[in-house]
């Protein structure tokens, strides 16, 4: 499909919200993060709620922003929420934008591993830097793994700071958190020097990074610093994927297959949430880039949607399929009873995908990361002659394309800039996933002492 370059520079589109975000693992003891009592988002909206609005309404790029009557405009960040965010590790940028250090970057400074996207796109995990211009989301999804410590919301409502400010302090504050890894024991000095040339950013923290109304301006100032750019979007925005520009892979979450599991998982603000997440499967198919439908399964709530999350695949037709084991966050009053229960073992998700696989035309699986309980599902038309697999992305020849097409409006598509997927990292391969030049380390079990 063409896609013509966007006039006004300023569109939209996020896991673990995403929310990917970043995958909430075991990890050793120096690096486990206090988990205070966080701001319910109930408290949030009523705190909100003590101060009086008077404003219109306006579409900026598909996400309804507020303009207030009166010069003073509220900051998205209060009190209460940057004392949650700071404790759980992030940097706070401006009014509304965070940063916070992933666990896999932090593990292959170490030389430990990279993440699921080191195995199946090839991005350096110690290279990559995690951040969401919008701390504010649509959902509420039950396995968020910020337990609903940020505000939620239909449409942008709060003071708005400049994407410039916004990447300037992302950055700044990522190599701030880099810094402290000097001299650390274990750190490989070649990989710290390394991590002070960020290459990709993760926009898969808390919240909906596609509601801040200047997205695009913010991933067209990634692109020029020759930083790649992963997307994630909730699926409640579709105006704001149709006008997004390009990116160099745009995920959306596909969180169940049914109106009526989807609002169990992600309990949506939204009343019309089903037929804005159809709409924007559907304008998934019209990007000329890489796309991806990420699916969190939830064993015993979305695990027996199998041809459901099938039928959905025909109208997004996206070109990889990624399907990862729900991430157990611990209890909270805002998880609605999900438990260890509901975390699938590895073969499950395995089990899950081949049976998915069986159900589409042109689709195989074509990785896996066992560490982050996750596997790839890629259209055939990634597949090599020898029987491997292109999902990997060639990120110089990704800018070179995005340059061009910001200079003369000329589209590109996902086979452009793919690149060949090493045979350790295919699916069936005995390394599972694992790099062979990382060195696997694993958590020494506590003897206890007896009488």
């Amino acid at each position: 499909m063409r896609m013509m370059k966007n006039a006004s520079n300023t569109p939209h589109l996020a896991e673990d919200s995403g929310s990917e975000s970043e995958d909430v693992e075991n990890s050793e003891s120096e690096e486990d993060e206090e988990e205070d009592d966080v701001v319910d988002v109930e408290d949030v909206g009523k705190a909100m709620s003590k101060y009086p609005l008077h404003r219109t309404s306006n579409n900026v790029n598909g996400v309804m922003v507020k303009r207030k009557s009166t010069k003073a405009k509220r900051e998205m960040i209060t009190p209460e929420l940057r004392k949650s965010l700071t404790k759980q590790g992030y940097r706070l940028v401006g009014s509304h934008s965070g940063v916070k250090l992933c666990r896999w970057t932090k593990s292959m400074l170490r030389g430990r591993g990279g993440c699921y996207k080191h195995t199946f796109y090839g991005i350096e995990s110690h290279r990559c830097m995690e951040t969401t211009p919008s701390l504010a989301c649509a959902n509420k999804c039950v396995f968020c793994w910020r337990h609903h410590s940020n505000p939620v919301g239909t449409e942008w409502k709060w003071k708005m700071d400049s994407p410039d400010i916004v990447v300037k302090g992302a950055v700044n504050n990522h190599y701030d958190m880099i810094k402290q890894f000097k001299g650390v024991p274990g750190v490989k000095p070649e990989r710290f020097a390394e991590g002070f040339s960020i290459k990709h950013c993760a926009l898969s923290l808390v919240g909906e990074p596609i509601m801040y109304p200047e997205i695009n301006t913010f991933v067209q100032l990634l692109h020029e610093k020759g930083i790649s750019s992963f997307l994630v979007t909730n699926a409640q925005f579709p105006e704001a994927i149709t006008n997004l520009i390009p990116v160099t892979q745009l995920y959306v979450s596909v969180d169940a297959a049914t109106q009526d599991s989807l609002k169990k998982i992600d309990r949506p603000l939204f009343k019309d949430f089903w037929p804005r997440f159809i709409k924007s499967l559907k304008a998934l198919s019209a990007k000329g880039q890489r796309t991806v439908y990420r699916l969190t399964i939830v064993k015993a709530w979305n695990s027996d949607e199998v041809e459901a999350y099938a039928n959905l695949v025909s109208l997004g037709k996206p070109d990889f399929i990624e399907v990862k084991g729900v991430t157990f966050c611990g209890d909270s009053k805002s998880s609605d009873g999900l438990t260890l229960k509901n975390v699938p073992w590895h073969e499950e998700v395995v089990y899950f995908v081949d049976q998915l696989a069986q159900m589409l035309d042109g689709y195989e699986i074509a990785s896996e990361h066992e560490h982050s309980n996750c596997v790839l599902l890629a259209q055939t038309k990634f597949k090599t002659s020898d029987g491997g697999w292109n999902t990997w992305i060639d990120y110089s020849r990704f800018h070179e394309l995005f340059q061009r097409y910001q200079a003369t409006g000329e589209c590109f598509t996902a086979l452009d800039y793919m690149e060949k997927t090493p045979p350790w990292a295919v699916f069936g391969a005995k390394e599972r996933g694992f790099d062979p030049v990382e060195t696997r380390w694993r958590r020494k079990e506590k003897v206890t002492q007896g009488c």
